[in-house]
């Protein structure tokens, strides 16, 4: 059995297909059914039924998924380790980030990096926080640059790099914008746009109003912050978003309640080796402003 089997076995896993399997990894769908032929033969076993124009893991196929994963994570991480002794800088540095912070934190970070250690190449994912997080998690990425959970997870180590406070917002001529002063009950009175309920944002701005027993009135919801703003500049709703996307459009809206502050940073896995690229990009990050 070689890696490149497991390899192949785990993009047709991920990829639900052989034809999606054969297109990320640059192989003739072909070659892609060869490689699952001889595992299975190696193995013994089916591990793949094929029902209709989908595929589907056997029960043998779930038993190996998570061994395969391990195996091909601890070689990745073995060849980092070795390749980190020759104190160079190259290869791929793989990273998950939002477009949020993709769009307004990280390219003058990027720019900084790829002028300084031109022999990386990044491989950047524009995910949500979350999906970048759990990716970090399993081994899929190296980083995550992301909005950090609410309440610390021991599971991957953690720096903040950005405080990026959240304000309630709405446009100008929305009820809630003529008010002096409001109290968070008067806001449910009114539609909410926010983000998408699995976001860690979603959970700051929810445990706020739940602290108080307060229900939220939630007409519309999308993990895209820029596309909420521009929902609540046309007066489709209040949101709260982040403190740096105030403009001409909106206004703050004046609460007697203090937000939480959401932070921004960077994860990496606890377990494994760091590349030399991953060093050089986090240090970059410790000394942004």
């Amino acid at each position: 059995m070689d890696t490149h089997s497991l390899t192949v076995f785990m993009a047709v896993a991920e990829n639900q297909s052989f034809s999606g399997a054969a297109e990320r990894l640059y192989l003739t769908q072909p070659a892609v059914s060869k490689r699952i032929a001889q595992l299975e033969q190696q193995l013994g076993t089916r591990l793949f039924d094929r029902v209709g124009r989908r595929i589907r893991l056997t029960e043998a196929g779930q038993a190996l998924l998570p061994r395969a994963r391990q195996v091909l994570l601890d070689l990745e991480d073995m060849g980092r380790a070795i390749s980190n002794l020759t104190g160079q800088v190259s290869g791929t540095l793989r990273i998950g980030t939002s477009h949020h912070i993709g769009l307004h934190r990280l390219p003058p970070v990027l720019r900084r990096f790829s002028r300084e250690y031109p022999e990386v190449r990044l491989d950047i994912h524009f995910i949500d926080s979350e999906e970048a997080w759990e990716a970090v998690l399993h081994g899929d990425l190296e980083m995550g640059v992301v909005t950090l959970p609410p309440q610390p997870d021991p599971r991957l180590q953690s720096l903040v790099v950005w405080d990026d406070p959240l304000v309630f917002m709405a446009a100008p001529e929305h009820p809630l914008a003529c008010e002096a002063r409001l109290e968070l009950e008067t806001f449910t009175r009114y539609s909410a746009i926010l983000p998408s309920p699995v976001t860690f944002t979603r959970r700051i701005v929810e445990s706020l109003f739940q602290d108080r027993k307060l229900h939220l009135n939630i007409s519309m919801s999308t993990n895209y912050l820029e596309t909420i703003h521009m929902m609540a500049s046309i007066g489709l709703g209040w949101s709260v978003l982040p403190e740096t996307m105030l403009d001409d459009s909106v206004v703050r809206l004046n609460v007697d309640t203090e937000l939480p502050v959401r932070r921004l940073g960077v994860v990496t896995h606890p377990g494994r080796s760091r590349s030399n690229a991953a060093g050089a990009f986090l240090e970059i990050l410790s000394g942004v402003d």
